[in-house]
Order: structure tokens, then C-alpha cells, then sequence
């Protein structure tokens, strides 16, 4: 009986919370922060992933880092954070080139001031390409450990006048032609790393005479190259 009792209880509980408005029900998910925790909630019904997909309106920032996240998940989620300004959809997501040219047509692209892609295996410059020719607003690019050429630099070179800050980390592809178009047309750039990159240390000194007063960061080895070739690299 006791059994019995409890399951009409959770049932009657159920039901109240179906009752809910979406607008409500939305916000309430809206105070969630853990990206599971909204796949879950996504999980539960159908009115439940509207109202998910509405508590992403208010959102500036939205993660993915650590989630095995796909291609058609994360382009639906992100499509519904219209006024996201901080996109992480790095390591542990299963998003491959596909994915950021689904997340390329949302309208919160364009309005972006942090995207990081890094560590994701599954993308090349086909799909960064797409998604950084959008994103004009874009100050602060994190595209470490991929598989990236010069092509996706040109790209962030020709679109994202803004940028402050990328880091290329381990981009072994990228060559000094594709670092220098870089600096040449992101006159705002402030800081770069290029540690684990195959571009030897006295291309570095090309990007300083460009840009000045540029923040290289890189490896210890590079550092002390660099330093003793006069180069401030940090």
C-alpha cells in the first residue's frame, strides 16, 4: 500500500509540473547550468524540449566541453540561444564538419565574441571556415589542437576584423604565410600562441615588425629562442 501511495504521489507531482507554462517551465530550466542537466530536462517531453530550447533565448553563454554532444544537437541548441555571445563546443563533442556549418546559419553567429573549438578531431577548415566567415564580432578564437591550415586563418584573417586573441596551439598545418595574413589584417589582435607549431622562431620576429606590440606565447623552448633573438614573447 505504501508503494502503491508513493506512485500516486509522483503522479500527482508529474502532473503539476506538466501544468506548468512553458514560459515558466523555461525559466525555471533557464537557472540551469550543467549542459546534462538540460539534456535531461530536453529528455522528458516534447513540451519539455520547447521549453529548453526557450530557456536558450536569455542565454550569453552556452557549453558543450566534456558532452558527447552531435552535430544536429548542438546546431538545434545553439540555432535557439539568439542572443549568445560565448560558444564552447570543445573537447568531448562529437561535432565534425557538418555540425559548424549547421551552427554557421544561426542568427546568434554573427553577434559572437568567443567561439573555442578546441581539441575537436572531427573538423577541418571546411567547416571552421563556414562558421568564422559569419562570425564578425568575433574578439577571442580558440582553435588548439586541430587539424587546421592556413585556409582557416585566411578566412579569420578576411571576416573577423575584431579579434583579440586566438590560440593555435599545436596547429602543426598552420605555416608563417597563413600567421602573417593573420596580423597583417587583424590590426586589433593582442595576443596569439602558437606553442607546439611547427613555424620556426624567427618567423616570429616578421609578425613582431607587423605588430609591435603583439603578445606571442608560446613554448618554453621558443621562449628562450626568441628571447635571445631580442623577440617578446612570453
Amino acid at each position: 500500500m505504501d508503494a502503491e501511495k508513493q506512485r500516486q504521489h509522483d503522479g500527482a507531482v508529474e502532473a503539476d509540473i506538466e501544468r506548468l507554462p512553458v514560459d515558466l517551465l523555461a525559466h525555471i530550466l533557464s537557472l540551469l547550468s550543467p549542459f546534462r542537466d538540460l539534456s535531461m530536462a530536453e529528455g522528458v517531453s516534447r513540451r519539455w524540449r520547447w521549453a529548453v530550447e526557450r530557456s536558450l533565448a536569455s542565454r550569453r553563454r552556452l557549453s558543450f566541453a566534456g558532452q558527447r554532444t552531435g552535430d544536429d544537437t548542438a546546431a538545434r541548441l545553439v540555432r535557439a540561444a539568439v542572443n549568445l555571445r560565448d560558444l564552447d563546443i570543445c573537447w568531448g563533442c562529437r561535432i565534425t564538419d557538418d555540425g559548424l556549418i549547421k551552427i554557421s546559419s544561426a542568427d546568434c553567429v554573427g553577434n559572437l565574441t568567443s567561439i573555442s573549438l578546441w581539441g575537436l578531431a572531427g573538423i577541418t577548415d571546411k567547416g571552421v571556415v563556414r562558421l568564422v566567415s559569419r562570425a564578425y564580432s568575433l574578439q577571442h578564437l580558440n582553435i588548439g589542437g586541430t587539424f587546421i591550415t592556413d585556409e582557416s586563418l585566411y578566412a579569420v584573417a578576411n571576416s573577423c576584423a575584431n579579434l583579440k586573441s586566438i590560440i593555435l596551439w599545436s596547429c602543426r598545418h598552420v605555416t608563417e604565410g597563413g600567421l602573417v595574413a593573420l596580423v597583417n589584417k587583424c590590426r586589433r589582435l593582442e595576443c596569439i600562441n602558437v606553442g607546439g607549431m611547427r613555424v620556426p622562431p624567427e618567423s616570429l620576429v616578421g609578425l613582431l615588425s607587423i605588430s609591435p606590440a603583439l603578445e606571442i606565447r608560446s613554448t618554453a623552448r621558443i621562449l628562450n629562442l626568441n628571447l635571445n633573438a631580442g623577440v617578446q614573447v612570453s
